[in-house]
């Protein structure tokens, strides 16, 4: 069908669609669930486009859903310029429904329809279909999944494809992680899984790397096109390898801080603290958020830590700024790429004359192994706020280059890891910070 819109399917996407659609003795899909990951610009989706026509023509109920709607929007324009191309005709063949974000393709000569959807909590509830299709796999949250999954309970032969690339550390979802990991396990039953990967963090500008891990290169893809988009060697490679090689990292579920250990910190009563005030700001990746914290030498020599607030980028730098104004501020640590430089900025043009520090990826690894440090040796203290003890309590580490370095990611599906950032760059400003040499006087 595909290849008649003048489109040639690649031999791995026959490949992968003999395993998709093979039969048991009883003619049902011998895999109820079937997930692929393959690095980007490979023609993944093609596989959904190709059995959703599939679905339209053999009079399937299908729901393709997307993370964005732009996604879903473009599947629906394929689909119409592919079976147009096929020689089918509107209004005699198909009729199609073009509202963004309510997109609809029915067969006029038999029961197939497509319905075309952005994804969310509710979407999907009180209607039935025979095949689900989760572009953008990555995203695909639990709640989603509770609205979605059963859309095809009721149908005699029902099926879920989920297709995407491995989860980077912006990701939303968990649902596509843990598929895999149940099905490669050989705990999947009826699920089916494929991928094209590197098993470990490598160098990502290796040809030969390039050529076990993406199928599609020679073919739609080049040598030429993927050496434009890789990074510099010498820079952080972790997101080339997820991107390009299929690289999934793993980690341990388990908080790399525990909260018993960070509890172990706190103290009562007000700290005896230095009069100098070391200030971390961390504009979030996973959410639209900014965080500020703040750190001070005690009495003792330890690092009091605390965090001052997380808000919505949207409400400007103004907050920050009123506290980045106290007398006693000694330096400023500024990281995010979505808002270091207008923070930095708006600094100038309040008077603050400290210039910030902008932290580079190997400061970023310096700080997270520094504050770890801290916490362990016990040299770090805190006044046990309740929001900052969530989000460390469920922390996880990164991956940062590959020489071992490490960051911090919630365990908590969705939740802003940003309060912790802020509060290990307050915490290494503070620690590498050294004190004043008093001024010599000369008098006579």
């Amino acid at each position: 069908m595909y290849n008649k819109s003048g489109r040639t399917a690649q031999e791995w996407q026959e490949l992968m669609l003999y395993d998709i659609m093979a039969v048991d003795d009883e003619g049902l899909w011998k895999h109820m669930k079937f997930g692929w990951s393959i690095p980007r610009r490979n023609g993944k989706s093609e596989l959904l486009i190709m059995r959703a026509i599939y679905g339209l023509q053999n009079g399937e109920h299908v729901l393709y859903t997307a993370h964005r709607t732009t996604t879903s929007h473009s599947a629906w324009e394929k689909i119409i310029d592919l079976i147009t191309k096929m020689g089918f005709l509107e209004k005699e063949d198909f009729k199609t429904t073009k509202q963004m974000g309510l997109e609809r393709i029915q067969w006029l000569k038999g029961d197939g329809l497509i319905n075309f959807r952005t994804r969310s909590s509710k979407g999907g509830l009180g209607e039935g279909y025979d095949l689900l299709i989760i572009d953008e796999a990555q995203e695909y949250t639990t709640d989603q999944e509770t609205a979605l999954k059963y859309t095809v309970t009721d149908s005699r032969n029902p099926q879920t494809l989920m297709c995407g690339t491995p989860p980077t550390m912006v990701s939303a979802g968990t649902v596509f992680t843990k598929y895999r990991q149940k099905t490669i396990s050989g705990k999947g039953g009826d699920d089916g899984w494929a991928e094209w990967s590197v098993p470990k963090l490598t160098n990502a500008h290796d040809p030969e790397l390039w050529y076990a891990t993406n199928p599609s290169l020679g073919t739609i893809l080049t040598e030429r096109k993927i050496r434009s988009e890789l990074g510099d060697p010498k820079d952080d490679q972790v997101d080339d390898n997820i991107q390009r090689l299929g690289l999934w990292l793993t980690y341990n579920q388990k908080s790399a801080i525990s909260k018993g250990e960070w509890q172990a910190l706190c103290i009562n009563g007000k700290p005896d603290i230095s009069r100098e005030l070391f200030f971390g700001i961390k504009y979030a990746k996973v959410t639209d958020n900014v965080s500020l914290a703040v750190a001070a030498k005690t009495a003792d020599g330890k690092i009091f830590v605390e965090a001052i607030d997380c808000r919505p980028v949207r409400e400007g730098n103004g907050w920050i700024i009123a506290y980045l104004r106290n007398p006693h501020m000694r330096e400023t640590v500024i990281d995010g790429a979505n808002g270091q430089s207008l923070l930095a900025a708006d600094m100038k043009n309040a008077g603050i004359k400290r210039k910030p520090i902008l932290p580079k990826v190997a400061d970023v690894i310096t700080s997270s192994a520094g504050f770890e440090r801290g916490v362990f040796a016990q040299n770090i203290c805190h006044a046990d706020q309740p929001s900052l003890e969530q989000v460390i309590a469920n922390c996880e580490h990164r991956a940062i280059s590959s020489g071992g370095g490490f960051g911090y990611t919630s365990i908590l599906e969705g939740a802003d890891i940003s309060l912790l950032e802020a509060v290990v760059l307050a915490h290494w400003a503070c620690a590498n910070s050294s004190d004043k040499k008093k001024v010599q006087k000369i008098s006579w």
